[in-house]
């Protein structure tokens, strides 16, 4: 089965139950009906915003530790020095 499969079931099955619990077909224990009311409703918007904080933590991250990776590093600079020479024998003017 494929990471996609597996990620197609699982949502799937959380969305159900979420639903479910939505629309008060299954009761959520030792949590007041009213309580639950006011929550669920929020929880999509909450899932989003997690989601988007951890991606753009993540993103930083990889932007914070990139000289980590000093062969990395050192051929992108050689990659922009020869895209900037090529530049400049085409009479275009960089920096």
């Amino acid at each position: 089965m494929t990471r996609l499969h597996r990620v197609s079931i699982y949502s799937s099955i959380l969305i159900s139950i979420y639903l479910l619990v939505l629309f008060e077909v299954l009761p959520i224990p030792l949590v007041d009906a009213s309580v639950a009311q006011d929550i669920l409703p929020v929880v999509p918007w909450w899932l989003l915003v997690s989601f988007g904080s951890y991606s753009l933590w993540s993103l930083g991250w990889g932007v914070f530790t990139f000289r980590d990776c000093p062969d990395a590093y050192h051929e992108l600079l050689q990659e922009i020095n020869e895209a900037k020479n090529d530049l400049r024998s085409r009479a275009v003017t960089v920096d």
